[in-house]
């Protein structure tokens, strides 16, 4: 397996560092690839896609790969919307994002395959589990013709939306898209709160294109968001169990470090320092 960091823990969720700045912190801090953020900052639907193909060449001057994008946009423009119009832009911000990796040289990025609930956002709709999954369905069905165009797999992140929450469910949406384009991205933190990540591997096997892993400690059993941590070694994740299911599965892919709780706010480069030599100690396992 190959160490990633998310862009967000060295550069902003706002984008307040340069991309390129950013990817050469990452190399100098010894990941193999960093994770870019599109939706904020350089990485946006209005840029001129001559600055990604800058950016690119500038990363392999560097020597650090961009194998994947990620988005904190379908929390507020969902692929499961039931209002047409909401569902329309995300569509369109869909494929402006794939047409973006592909210019950038990644292979992967990571969508939500829709929400029923935004759980710290009260003032968006709540959205009938039946109409979600109908509607993430033809979204996805629109999309992937764009994704094998532009040879983008559409990796849908398992997350707090309320939505597909349990392995069965998650493989059976999967199975229903009945598409080579679309894979799972699986957050090992985000189970932690209704279940154990090595089961949902187990399950999901080689529908998984790509991992986050960051700390959760469960409590009582559930938690918070604030029970997400700075160290994925504090934490109530069984990770030897995580790291056996993964190479029981064959993953030999990206390991990305989500680490997005900082006490000092992110960017946090000390954040990202600790996760690069926690990644290694987890490879070891």
């Amino acid at each position: 397996m190959k160490s990633c960091i998310s862009y967000w823990t060295l550069g902003g969720f706002g984008g307040e560092v340069p991309v390129v700045e950013a990817a050469q912190a990452a190399h100098d801090l010894g990941f193999d690839a960093i994770e870019l953020c599109y939706g904020a900052g350089e990485l946006v639907p209005e840029a001129d896609p001559a600055v990604f193909a800058e950016m690119r060449s500038a990363c392999e001057k560097i020597g650090i790969a961009l194998p994947s994008l990620c988005s904190g946009n379908y929390w507020i423009q969902s692929l499961s919307a039931d209002d047409e119009a909401e569902r329309a832009e995300a569509l369109k911000f869909s494929e402006a994002y794939i047409a973006c990796a592909a210019a950038l040289g990644a292979d992967t990025v990571l969508m939500l395959p829709g929400t029923v609930e935004v759980p710290w956002n009260p003032e968006r709709p709540i959205v009938p589990a039946k109409v979600a999954w109908e509607q993430s369905q033809r979204s996805l069905a629109a999309l992937i013709p764009v994704a094998e165009k532009h040879g983008i797999t559409i990796a849908l992140e398992n997350v707090w939306g309320k939505f597909l929450t349990g392995p069965f469910e998650f493989a059976a949406f999967l199975d229903a898209v009945d598409s080579p384009w679309v894979k799972c991205y699986f957050d090992v933190g985000n189970v932690a709160i209704t279940g154990y990540p090595e089961h949902w591997i187990e399950i999901l096997g080689d529908r998984i294109a790509r991992v986050h892993v960051k700390g959760f400690k469960g409590r009582n059993g559930g938690g918070t968001m604030d029970d997400f941590t700075e160290s994925h070694f504090d934490s109530t994740i069984n990770w030897t169990a995580v790291l056996g299911a993964l190479r029981g599965i064959g993953y030999d892919s990206y390991l990305t470090a989500e680490l997005i709780v900082s006490a000092k706010g992110l960017p946090d480069a000390d954040l990202a320092a600790k996760a690069a030599k926690e990644l290694k100690e987890l490879m070891a396992m």
